[in-house]
């Protein structure tokens, strides 16, 4: 009532509208019914207002349910307001029209009737129908007799065709195995197809209510339908549940779920929270398995596979996304079964094993179901199809992953198809392997077929399953997540302990999963290189796929891009890469890996240009074959690696690599088969000089050298396993001659003798041995001239090709002959360690006594194959050691034959030298350790075999006078083999020097130690030409200062090569260097102080400063003072002028004094220019000071500064007239008055440089002139009153006071306060050295006649040949007033007379190599 009143009072115009809805609206939350209420009140209001004639009232009440809309449902308003007034409202749009539909629905509702078999169907012949169609039709109840039974039916009781169908339908579900009866009689009874797509949509429209489920016998009628075209796919698709859309957006839901769980795989939780997670994805899991799929489609698919309608079926999946259908278990079997029954024939004809047994399954019924295969082209029309589409889910059914594979490798048998095969494993087998768990029958059968496959197929198809497969399947993204979780458990707790029970986690998740699992644990190996180890010996339960996949991962591993290959500092290389390399050689060797993609890998990096990847070949080398490359043997390993194999492989290396018999063979087959040893080696070869320009750039030195070492290290262990395991066949084979390794493949000729060496030994044994054979003589002799025979037939053709390689002025020097033997030799040539093999066989008698001993633990049978083991390695080593003595006997002897041809007398004697050095010594010496005592041994080889034409001091002052340069340009590695090759130098230097009556056996009498080298058909044999005992000890003193100068100057340079370098080298020649005190006390502080500046600059130097400071101080007890060293006499007096008294180092030998060398003007342009080089200088400065003798870079003998002046000056104008005249056309006396004028300018010349001599000379050296001057006078005064004069002092006085400030100033370079004093010392008491070729030029005293010969030997060269030698040497003629008479105790002096011809030249090169052989009268 009181709603009533309020909505009457605003009709009526009193309340205003917006007040009263604003109530009402809040009336209404007080009662739910209020709506329905307030609604009855309009309902009057709208009678009462329609009956009034006020417009106004009817005005107001229409606003006012329109302000009440927003509270009161329209719903409610619209059953109980008139029409119109719901016009008015807007809530229609015509009055009329809704009352039209009202009318309708009313009718329809209580008016319409509906039609229940109203007019002439009777039910009787529905039930007569059901009895016909359930029948028994086992007798000869045909569908034709049926059909007529169901037309009579039809007529008689008028039933409805289409009611008559359905029931025919529902009978045929409720009897789906009488498929050939119910489909004849359709087909018969067939009225359009689109009448039974309705029937059948109907009935699975009723299906997909709630809660209820297709059931299986609807899915199989319609299938059969569909087989037999009775409805088209198209027409009946449109009926089936759930739409397409809903099916896509299932599938991603799927994969977004499964990656969400492997992303909580990988991040860290609490173990709460983990536990929580797996129990909810363990609920959801078991949901969804117990929930059958409620998809109509899905059933229908599994329908059609089961009956054999591939086409149907693969429409139906075709219009799904990729595996979604196969994902579900049951299509996924139905199709794995239709495909057993596809490939049956085929696998019982060609893919079951021998001795299997099998139960062949029955074919389907089905004749329009795939035809069976009969060959393997038939696998192409269905089967390969689908496979495609049953994809990862053919793990399924491990039975036929069998069958396919079985089938796959005997396919290979008739190579056809092979891209069907390889797709196949890529997209079915490798994918269902990750689906089955622990399955290692399947992983060896999958093998069985990879195999056949070259590396290259199956590295791609890993390299897929790897990182595409796991991407595209939901179930791949959860197994892929699992693995990796499982992996990081296992490798969490792996540990040396428990190596077997890991092992055993690691192959059962290895056989489903390898490429996930081994990719994590090199991830781990990289970071944590302690775990290579456990790793390793984890890894013997994988199956020899998981092997293989092993072997790409690692490659990966290695080739990935976004890895750097060296630290931050650029200086070494990266820690990752190294743990890689090392794990290679330690799975490689252990396991039956191939080998041919790695080997592959590294030459394609080789190709571009990279040698980092070597590490990986050295490692792999080492481990496989037990090869090592070390430059840090101890002598003991050296000497055991110039023996035999069996030597090395027991004494040469630091670890005792057994076993390695299988390893190493497959090692060798791996390189043979693939046609990489070859390639490896010389890409090595080639890559090794190339690393500084192809790999340097902007590099850190350091690192430059490391990856130089790095490739001459492989180079020669891989070498070095070629020689030792690849048969003479093969090797032959395979290595061509040098000529074509150098000049075609541009190899290096110091690489290429070294894989050429072998060779040459392979085919001297094997032509010595032919030679044996064929005349049966057992006398030594004939052994020894068969084998010179077989090396002669063999090296004939090297000497003619080593030609090629070297232009033709080098063999002017050395002969082919020399140069092949120097490089085809090998230390297992020379000499045999008896020493070694003798320690080797005592430790093998040590170990037997050990074995036999009673307090030893084991068995009687394990003693005695110890025994037996040690015995026979005794055996052999002895039997090796025979075979060795008797090797190198023979040549020896070979050697002894061919010495008088090895060196030719074209050119001098420090031509030849320096030809040796240049192309043979150096480049050898620091090529292996083994190279370094090779090179040594064999000077002193040519030395003993009195090799002609062999200067063996001025080899040896060559090595020994300048070893910065050397030093200098070596790596690291180098620089311990330059050591090494210096110390055995500085042994038998040593040894020579510490006892007379070696030196006097040794190199007394021998032409190595010649003084004189006469002219040819003079003897040179006089006890004279020889250097003495005392005299030598002189010149090993001026060696030991020339190295300690050196030194000094390397340490002093502040450059990382140069320090580094010198200190290896001085550790490596401690034992024989330093041996005089006050040298050794010079490198000490020197050292000291590098020690000091290193500390926190760069601990590397620092470290090995220190090693060598602390060795160093260890060996100062064996040093001895200078005087012990050499002998030093006093000077005497002598009657020259005190101006042409002989400065420091002359002691009055005879054989000291012995003549000047004429090497210096023949040395190298490019060593000459070291005036105008800052960083050459001091070395030429220690020439200088150090008895003045020829060095190893021609810096050399004798330093007259003034005469270098004088001459630079005349070199301009000779030049010029040498270009006008030819040798030999300028007339005598213009010859004898440029001589005349030559004498007066240098005299002036020489007067003057004395004089600014002794305004520059400190103070304290001046007084050193003074006290030698002094002496001097006495020495002549001793030779006025009698007493002997010594031989070499007038010579040398005129040097002595042109050059002894000069060299004073020189020997002030090294900054050490006590070797610039013991320097001067050494000045006094060091004997010139000096060597004179060929007669050219002589500052010693000689006889008359012998004057007169050589004089007109060089006249008579010098007309031949402009170019000759002599033509730059001066003659020696006779003083005026010197007589022919016997030699006096005073001795002659000589003057020099130049041939005009040769002085242009001679001076020119003067001045490049600061050394101009110089003597003259005052």
């Amino acid at each position: 009532a009181a709603l009533y009143e309020i909505c009457s009072q605003v009709v009526e115009g009193n309340l205003k509208i917006d007040l009263v809805s604003s109530v009402l609206g809040e009336m209404m939350e007080l009662r739910d019914d209020l709506p329905s209420i307030l609604a009855d009140v309009f309902c009057i209001l709208d009678l009462e207002t329609g009956a009034l004639e006020e417009k106004n009232k009817r005005d107001h009440y229409t606003h006012l349910v329109g302000a009440c809309l927003s509270f009161v449902p329209e719903v409610i308003l619209k059953e109980r307001l008139d029409p119109e007034t719901l016009e008015s409202l807007g809530l229609i749009k015509q009055a009329h029209q809704f009352n039209q539909k009202i009318v309708k629905i009313k009718t329809k509702l209580f008016y319409k009737q509906q039609k229940f078999n109203l007019l002439r169907e009777e039910n009787e012949g529905y039930a007569k129908l059901i009895t016909e169609l359930g029948q028994d039709l086992s007798g000869n109840i045909t569908s034709n007799l049926v059909l007529e039974s169901i037309k009579s039916l039809i007529g008689c009781f008028n039933l409805d065709p289409n009611r008559v169908l359905d029931i025919i339908l529902e009978v045929y579900e409720s009897r789906s195995d009488q498929d050939e009866f119910f489909l004849s009689l359709i087909k018969s009874y067939m009225c359009e197809p689109i009448t039974i797509c309705h029937i059948l949509g109907f009935k699975f429209k009723f299906y997909q209510e709630p809660n209820e489920e297709t059931p299986k016998s609807l899915y199989h009628i319609a299938a059969a339908l569909l087989h037999h075209n009775l409805v088209e796919l198209e027409d009946l698709y449109v009926h089936l549940m759930p739409v397409d859309a809903t099916i896509v957006e299932e599938h991603k839901r799927e994969i977004s779920e499964a990656k969400q769980i492997a992303r909580k795989l990988v991040t860290v939780l609490l173990p709460s929270e983990k536990s929580e997670d797996k129990e909810k994805e363990k609920e959801k899991e078991e949901e969804k398995n117990e929930k059958p799929p409620d998809n109509q489609k899905l059933g229908l698919l599994e329908a059609l596979l089961r009956i054999g309608d591939w086409h149907h079926a693969q429409s139906i999946m075709d219009q799904m996304p990729s595996f979604y259908a196969t994902s579900h278990k049951a299509i996924a079997l139905a199709l794995c079964q239709l495909v057993h029954l596809t490939v049956e024939p085929l696998y019982r004809r060609a893919g079951v094993p021998k001795g299997a047994k099998g139960c062949a399954m029955q074919p389907l019924k089905n004749k329009r179901a795939p035809q069976p295969t009969e060959s393997f082209e038939d696998l192409r029309k269905d089967t390969f199809s689908m496979l495609c589409y049953l994809g990862p889910h053919l793990s399924h059914d491990p039975v036929l992953f069998a069958k396919i594979v079985r089938l796959g490798k005997a396919f290979m048998k008739e190579e056809i198809l092979l891209s069907c095969f390889l797709s196949i494993a890529d997209q079915v087998l490798l994918p269902s392997l990750s689906l089955m768990e622990c399955n290692a029958c399947m992983s060896e059968e999958l093998w069985g077929l990879f195999k056949l496959f070259p590396y290259q197929h199956r590295y791609r198809l890993y390299g897929q399953w790897k990182n595409e497969t796991y991407s595209g399947h939901p179930l791949l993204v959860k197994v892929k997540a699992q693995s990796v979780e499982r992996a990081k458990y296992i490798m969490k707790r792996l540990t040396k302990e428990n190596i077997k029970q890991s092992g055993r986690q690691i192959g059962k998740l290895s056989h489903s999963n390898p490429t996930i699992l081994f990719d994590y644990m090199l991830s781990q190996i990289q970071w944590y290189d302690n775990l290579i180890g456990p790793v390793v010996d984890s890894l013997k339960y994988l199956t020899s796929l998981n092997y293989d996949v092993l072997a790409y991962c690692i490659i990966e591993a290695l080739a990935n891009p976004e890895k750097e290959k060296m630290k931050h500092d650029d200086t070494t290389l990266s820690s990752w890469l190294q743990s890689l390399a090392s794990l290679c050689g330690a799975v490689f060797r252990k396991y039956p890996i191939e080998l041919a993609g790695l080997l592959q890998y590294v030459t394609n990096q080789l190709k571009a240009g990279k040698s980092f990847d070597l590490l990986i070949l050295k490692e792999v080398v080492q481990k496989m074959a037990g090869i090592e490359i070390t430059d840090e043997m101890t002598s003991e390993q050296l000497e055991a690696m110039t023996g035999g194999e069996q030597l090395k492989a027991e004494g040469g290396y630091f670890g005792q690599i057994r076993n390695t018999k299988k390893s190493s063979q497959r090692l060798k087959d791996a390189l043979l088969d693939h046609e990489l040893a070859l390639p490896l080696c010389l890409l090595m070869a080639q890559q090794r000089n190339g690393v500084v320009f192809l790999e340097g750039g902007e590099k850190h030195l350091k690192l430059v050298g490391h990856l130089y070492d790095q490739c001459h290290d492989t180079l020669l262990q891989f070498g070095g396993f070629l020689a030792s395991n690849l048969s003479t066949e093969d090797y032959i084979k395979r290595v061509p001659s040098i000529d074509i390794l150098c000049n075609q493949f541009h190899t290096p000729h110091d690489a290429a003798f070294f894989l050429s060496r072998p060779m040459y030994a392979h085919q001297i044994l094997s032509k010595y041995d032919e030679l044996k054979k064929a005349e049966k003589g057992n006398r030594q002799q004939q052994k020894v001239h068969k084998y010179v025979a077989a090396c002669e037939q063999v090296m004939t053709p090297v000497h003619e090709a080593v030609v090629s390689l070297h232009p033709a002025r080098v063999w002017d020097d050395l002969r082919p002959q020399f140069y092949a033997t120097f490089w085809s030799l090998t230390m297992y040539d020379l000499a045999v360690p008896h020493s070694a093999y003798d320690r080797e066989v005592n430790k093998l008698k040590v170990q037997i006594s050990l074995a036999l001993s009673p307090n030893r633990n084991g068995e009687e049978e394990e003693k005695k194959k110890e025994k037996e083991r040690c015995t026979a390695l005794q055996e052999k080593l002895q039997e090796e050691e025979k075979k060795q003595m008797e090797h190198v006997q023979r040549v020896l002897h070979r050697l002894k034959l061919e010495k008088d041809s090895w060196l030719l007398t074209k050119s001098t004697k420090n031509e030849t030298i320096t030809k040796f050095l240049q192309l043979c010594l150096f480049p050898r010496c620091i090529f292996s350790s083994i190279d370094a005592v090779y090179c040594a041994r064999f000077v002193e080889l040519v030395h003993q075999q009195k090799t002609p034409n062999f200067c063996t001091l001025l080899c040896y002052d060559r090595v020994f006078s300048a070893i910065i340069y050397t030093v200098a340009s070596c790596t690291e590695n180098e620089s311990h083999r330059y050591g090494r090759f210096l110390c055995c130098m500085l042994e038998t230097v040593t040894r020579w020097h510490s006892d007379r009556a070696v030196y006097e056996k040794e190199c007394v009498n021998y032409p190595g130690f010649l003084t004189i080298f006469r002219a040819a058909g003079i003897d040179g044999g006089n006890k004279a030409d020889q250097l003495d005992y005392e005299n030598f000890r002189h010149v090993v003193h001026k060696w030991h200062y020339m190295l300690t100068k050196a030194s000094v100057h390397c340490l002093e340079t502040g450059d990382y090569t140069h320090i580094r370098n010198i200190l290896i080298v001085l550790t490596k020649i401690l034992p024989c260097y330093p041996k005089v005190l006050n040298l050794g006390q010079a490198l000490e502080a020197r050292v000291h102080k590098i020690c000091l500046e290193e500390k926190d600059k760069r601990p590397d130097l620092y470290a090995l400063a220190m090693g060598y400071s602390g060795r160093l101080k260890s060996q100062k007890v064996h040093m001895v003072p200078e005087n012990e060293f050499h002998h030093k006499d006093q000077p005497a007096r002598s009657a020259t002028p005190a101006s042409q008294q002989n400065g420091p180092g002359s002691t009055g030998k005879p054989a000291a004094n012995a003549s000047k060398t004429e090497e210096g003007a023949s040395e190298d342009g490019d060593r000459g220019k070291e005036k105008s080089q800052g960083t050459t200088k001091p070395a030429n400065k220690a020439n200088s000071t150090s008895g003045k003798v020829t060095t190893s870079n021609g810096n050399g003998a004798l330093n007259s500064t003034k005469a270098v002046k004088d001459d630079k000056e005349k070199s301009g104008k000779e030049k010029k007239e040498k270009k006008e005249k030819t040798p030999g056309s300028t007339p005598e006396t213009k010859a004898e008055n440029r001589r005349e004028k030559q004498r007066d300018e240098r005299a002036g010349k020489e007067e003057r440089v004395v004089r600014e001599g002794k305004e520059k000379t400190p103070k304290a050296d001046r007084e050193k002139v003074k006290l030698e001057e002094k002496s001097s006078k006495d020495d002549k005064a001793k030779a006025g009153n009698g007493e002997p004069a010594e031989p070499g002092r007038e010579r040398d006085a005129v040097k002595e006071s042109k050059s002894k400030e000069k060299g004073e100033r020189n020997a002030a370079t090294l900054k050490s306060p006590n070797l610039r004093s013991e320097a001067a010392e050494s000045e006094r008491g060091k004997t010139l050295f000096q060597v004179s070729v060929d007669a050219a030029l002589t500052s010693v005293t000689f006889d008359a006649n012998v004057s007169d010969s050589l004089r007109r030997h060089e006249h008579d060269r010098s007309h031949k040949s402009s170019t000759s030698p002599s033509a730059l040497s001066p003659q020696i003629t006779k003083d005026e007033s010197s007589t022919v008479t016997p030699p006096r105790p005073t001795p002659r002096r000589l003057r020099l007379v130049w041939p005009e011809e040769g002085c242009a030249r001679f001076f020119s090169v003067c001045r490049s190599i600061r050394c101009l052989a110089h003597s003259s009268s005052p």
